[in-house]
């Protein structure tokens, strides 16, 4: 699926269109999941197909639930089957041809493009990366590096846990008022001992916070909609991963 607020080629995948089976059918495209090396490469040729891009240009990072935001080049390219070193949770380039690349199965996939300073971003954010406010670090990372201006950075968040699904204890709840402040009550709503956290809402408003004008939400429930995208929490991790990409074409 697309966003209208992302004018550059990108896409959030869903399950479908791969070559792998049991629990990691179809479309898997998480490297560290289990999964049969051969599948996932037949699985991304799908995927580079149907966005026009080649494998080279995809560059993924280890993701830890942290809030580092790399500055992503050519050197970075043309590693996707090799085992990354890099630990980082978001990414951002200026450079043309790259494919930023993030997983997910439930937590909050975000896809940044500021289209005047020819500027994309890419941002992996669990309620971790919410609570440390992640989203707004990458906004302000592609400020001080590219000159964008945040009004200018066009948002969308794809398909996640939704607040309908995402019940936490208190812990979560604690840490997410900390960064949220009153707009905590559009974000955590209490149910007798625990907490329902809307991490969409939670990363919009951050988003809004860092200057962000524009921000396009999904409506989709990765936990609901188990047949459609992979839920950890639904599978209690027996899964496949889903990917958000972004490419800064020439």
């Amino acid at each position: 699926m697309t966003s209208p607020n992302i004018t550059t080629t990108h896409a959030f995948t869903t399950r479908f269109g791969g070559v792998s089976s049991g629990i990691f059918k179809s479309l898997n495209l998480g490297h560290r999941t289990g999964d049969a090396p051969a599948n996932i490469k037949e699985n991304y040729a799908a995927l580079c197909g149907a966005l026009d891009m080649t494998e080279e240009s995809i560059v993924c990072s280890n993701q830890v639930h942290g809030t580092n935001i790399r500055l992503v080049s050519k050197n970075d390219s043309g590693k996707l089957h090799t085992p990354t070193g890099h630990q980082a949770d978001g990414q951002i380039t200026q450079t043309p041809g790259i494919t930023l690349t993030v997983f997910t199965a439930d937590c909050v996939p975000i896809l940044l493009h500021d289209p005047v300073k020819k500027a994309i971003g890419a941002v992996h954010a669990g309620w971790r990366g919410t609570a440390a406010n992640i989203a707004g670090l990458a906004v302000r990372k592609m400020t001080g590096e590219f000159g964008c201006d945040p009004a200018d950075i066009n948002a969308a968040i794809g398909p996640c846990i939704s607040g309908c699904c995402y019940e936490t204890d208190a812990d979560v709840a604690d840490s997410l008022s900390k960064t949220l402040g009153t707009a905590v009550e559009y974000c955590i709503r209490q149910q007798a001992d625990k907490y329902m956290v809307d991490l969409k809402e939670s990363n919009r408003f951050l988003l809004a916070d860092a200057g962000v004008r524009k921000t396009s939400v999904s409506d989709e429930c990765t936990f609901c909609r188990s047949d459609k995208y992979w839920s950890h929490r639904k599978t209690a991790g027996q899964r496949g991963s889903q990917a958000a990409v972004i490419i800064l074409r020439d």
